[in-house]
């Protein structure tokens, strides 16, 4: 990970706006009360952490990526901006702790996926560990890329091409597998398709 993003860190927000879509979508829709915690897994430069901790500033925010040069970009901005209520850790999304890696003593309210689980070969792993991870009655989101049902098949086919050179994947058993989590009573999962199935924006709402 480092490898890869040792300098594409120093561009990645600007050039990803084009194409990661749904991402200011999910921040809308995160309910954010005064003295949570929501982590994002998979944070990169904290781009979406940061909009979150400017706008509710008696919240606690935490990140973990598995690039800790992406961390150097995203600890170098949180510093720039003089905010205090983002904590960052790098660390793997299958295997992190609220407690072991973050030092709380309760789970996290929120947790999100933005853009990341495609990248994560161990994506229901990386679920778990959210959901154990999730206190009662909070909430994981995951906002990436769809199956491009509805959009011109050559469309699908090339971006699925150039996602892969960057080891992006749609993985075509997350559905089932987040629709098995529900099956099971685990919680409530809500799939929202984003510019004709292009990318898609799920919450799964943890059992009390």
């Amino acid at each position: 990970m480092n490898s890869m993003y040792r300098y594409q860190r120093y561009f990645y927000n600007a050039t990803r706006k084009y194409y990661l879509l749904g991402r200011d979508k999910l921040i809308s829709e995160l309910s954010i009360l005064p003295g949570s915690r929501t982590l994002e897994i998979g944070c990169g430069t904290s781009r979406n952490l940061i909009i979150l901790a400017k706008q509710n500033t008696e919240a606690s925010f935490f990140g973990l990526d598995a690039s800790s040069e992406m961390l150097k970009t995203a600890g170098e901005t949180i510093k720039a901006e003089k905010l205090k209520n983002i904590s960052l850790c790098t660390a793997l999304a299958d295997d992190f702790s609220y407690d072991g890696t973050f030092g709380l003593e309760k789970p996290f309210d929120t947790i999100f996926f933005s853009y990341s689980i495609s990248m994560i070969p161990t994506w229901k792993e990386s679920i778990d560990a959210a959901l154990a991870n999730l206190a009662g009655g909070g909430s994981f989101y995951i906002v990436d890329f769809y199956d491009q049902k509805d959009l011109p098949g050559w469309f699908g086919t090339l971006l699925r091409s150039w996602l892969r050179k960057f080891h992006v994947h749609f993985w075509h058993d997350l559905m089932p597998h987040l629709k098995g989590l529900e099956d099971r009573g685990l919680g409530k999962l809500e799939i929202t398709p984003i510019a004709r199935r292009y990318a898609f924006l799920a919450k799964f709402e943890k059992a009390a």
